[in-house]
């Protein structure tokens, strides 16, 4: 890997920052044409990647903990996106075993820590939320669960002891969060958001235990005991519904909620944070927004279409992008017809004829009662658990 030496004397052996706002305006333009509210408590860091597109020279000034922020900020601005950038092993580990760490370690612990609170609400649509105190869960836990225990093993490491037990108490803290948004939403029998969530927690622990491996932590630890398996193993310290919520993501949601390689290929998507994907497979809402905007034209709409249709052939069981078909096309005056010109014949052809145009006759009603049915009967066998 190629080293860069800054005015600052920091040497960088990852991504150049410069390139690495060129990765974010790539899948997140929005961000610097004034769609996002970036000067609002909690999304600073938006503000801050605004701040060095507009004073690139200024990237030569920085030393590693700005260089480790502008990794964090760029990561939770594109982590929602259909392209996030690649800084994923650097804010877990790589920048934690720079050279000079010892120097810069306190002050990018506290960044994590402050990143915990940082409002991503604006640039991703795959959310759930508690409704009893509006506290919002997405995959960006995930990010930030991967990064806190990066620096958890970090500062253990470097003898860090007071803010290695403050990390972990934060750590804990989102833990519980979550452990109570499955719990409340199973009291409030709200059958969709919960399925909605499921593949939510089940991202964000899967993303905590591939760190936790990845730094090799002592199995016999009580807070690697403590923390590790969430969503597969019982843990004394928990409610068996982080296990049950791990089964049912598994039995209803894990097919739905892969990379979406097949919506890369549309960039009008970029166009807007609006046409950020939601989990699936509950799609429709966000179907009508694209067959809704008039930020899109007929070939643009038509482009989504064929990467919908080949999503589902990639994955036969990713119905969300059913539901997005059929709900975007109810918006179009002249429906599937308005857009034909616009389609491969024989892509149309096939299109026509498909099991993905007979199940997009399936009502929302209809489709959802389903997995409501599905969720309400099904119990899992490692808990005895039903909904």
């Amino acid at each position: 890997m190629s080293k860069k030496r800054l005015k600052s004397g920091t040497v960088l052996t990852g991504i150049a920052p410069n390139i690495l706002l060129k990765h974010v305006e790539n899948t997140a333009p929005f961000l610097f044409q004034g769609e996002l509210d970036t000067k609002s408590e909690n999304c600073e860091y938006l503000e801050k990647l605004r701040f060095y597109k507009k004073n690139l020279k200024q990237l030569k000034n920085i030393d590693l903990a700005e260089y480790f922020h502008i990794c964090m900020a760029a990561h939770w601005t594109t982590a929602g996106t259909f392209v996030p950038t690649d800084v994923d092993n650097q804010i877990r580990k790589s920048l934690w075993c720079h050279g000079t760490i010892q120097k810069y370690i306190d002050k990018m612990a506290k960044i994590t820590m402050a990143s915990w609170k940082w409002d991503y609400r604006q640039v991703t649509n795959r959310k759930s939320y508690n409704h009893i105190n509006d506290e919002v869960l997405s995959t960006h836990e995930g990010t930030w669960l991967s990064v806190a225990i990066g620096a958890y093993c970090a500062l253990v490491k470097n003898k860090k002891t007071e803010l290695a037990a403050e990390m972990a108490e934060l750590i804990l803290a989102e833990i519980k969060k979550e452990e109570t948004l499955l719990l409340q939403l199973r009291e409030d029998r709200d059958h969709i958001n919960f399925l909605r969530a499921a593949p939510l927690m089940a991202h964000n622990f899967g993303d905590l235990d591939r760190v936790m491996i990845q730094w090799e932590m002592d199995e016999n630890d009580p807070f690697y005991k403590r923390i590790y398996k969430l969503g597969h193993q019982l843990n004394p310290n928990y409610d068996p519904i982080l296990v049950y919520t791990g089964k049912v993501n598994k039995e209803f949601s894990s097919k739905e909620n892969h990379r979406h390689m097949s919506m890369r290929q549309p960039r009008c998507l970029r166009k807007s944070s609006k046409f950020l994907i939601p989990v699936g497979p509950f799609m429709d809402d966000w179907g009508h927004t694209l067959g809704n905007s008039d930020q899109l034209d007929y070939a643009e709409k038509a482009e989504i279409i064929s990467a919908f249709y080949e999503g589902f052939k990639r994955q036969d069981q990713a119905y969300g992008y059913i539901r997005a078909y059929r709900a975007m096309i109810s918006e179009i005056e002249g429906g599937l017809a308005a857009l034909e010109q616009y389609l491969p014949f024989d892509l149309l052809a096939e299109l026509k004829n498909s099991k993905f145009s007979e199940l997009a006759k399936i009502s929302r009603e209809e489709f959802e009662q389903g997995y409501v049915e599905k969720l309400s009967a099904f119990v899992c066998p490692e808990t005895g658990i039903k909904f």
